[in-house]
């Protein structure tokens, strides 16, 4: 199913919705007063190229070690990959982009006689954005950190200009949001042990972005819309002990244990958007 046939039937149940309301006089700006919006989009996560895996060897809390193996070679020589794995040996699957909706409650204000709007909303969000990174061993074996945005509630402003005859606003918003952040671990290694801390929790983060709407009657609007969205995930560890293991196995040589975590500790995805918005 395409994204047009998707957002189709939306457009569709809320011009119906709005088909018996009455217009406001033709005098009154056209953003002024509460409405509500629904939209759906494509949320991509925001990988960097130099995301990794990083490693507490020596239990100092600091995650700045490498993994040295008996002979003194690094462990992970193999390196890192933005994705997850494909096979034990270095090969990666990208991250996806993933459907997110969101429904929000909103009010905007037009400030006098001029062309400026100011206004608030509050959004609850299902963006469905996942981001994997991958490291490589010389075992060979994988080890991939999985997380996801399961739910956000945000708290935006926004300010704009609806220009000529008032149908049309350009806004730019930010604001805060709280997220549930849901991780994952995975390893082909088989031998030591591996126990996840923290698997689902809420974290604080900010967006900021912008978009347009144009008003099809006194009451519907569509629009587009891009956010960025950064929130707080310094959090999850995964620690390693000895499960079958010999005592020379890289990540017991140093301290008897290894923890390891994201080198980013933000998750950042962009997100754009296409909005139906019924105003009152």
């Amino acid at each position: 199913m395409t994204f047009i046939t998707k957002v189709a039937p939306v457009i569709g149940v809320a011009a119906l919705a709005i088909s018996s309301a009455a217009y406001a006089q033709d005098g009154e700006p056209y953003f002024d007063g509460p409405y509500i919006s629904g939209t759906i989009g494509l949320e991509t996560a925001d990988d960097g190229a130099g995301d990794r895996i990083v490693f507490d060897t020596d239990g100092d809390g600091a995650f700045n070690d490498d993994v040295i193996t008996a002979a003194g070679a690094d462990a992970f020589s193999p390196g890192f990959c933005a994705g997850s794995a494909t096979a034990a040996t270095p090969g990666c699957r990208g991250n996806r982009q993933n459907e997110g909706y969101a429904l929000r409650v909103g009010y905007d204000k037009q400030m006098g006689d001029g062309p400026f709007v100011a206004g608030v909303l509050i959004e609850g969000a299902k963006p469905g954005v996942e981001e994997f990174t991958t490291a490589f061993s010389t075992t060979p074996a994988s080890y991939t950190f999985q997380r996801e945005i399961d739910w956000a509630v945000n708290a935006r402003a926004r300010l704009g200009i609806s220009p000529g005859a008032g149908r049309t606003l350009f806004y730019a918003t930010g604001g805060v949001g709280y997220a549930r952040i849901e991780r994952a671990f995975t390893t082909s290694n088989g031998v030591n042990s591996f126990t996840p801390s923290d698997n689902n929790d809420w974290q604080f983060g900010w967006q900021a972005g912008g978009g347009a709407e144009i008003m099809l009657t006194r009451n519907l609007g569509l629009g587009l819309e891009y956010l960025y969205s950064s929130y707080n995930d310094d959090e999850y560890t995964v620690a390693v002990g000895p499960g079958t293991a010999p005592a020379t196995n890289p990540f017991l040589l140093e301290s008897g244990g290894t923890d390891m975590r994201l080198s980013n500790d933000r998750f950042d995805y962009h997100a754009l958007r296409a909005t139906v918005n019924l105003r009152f």
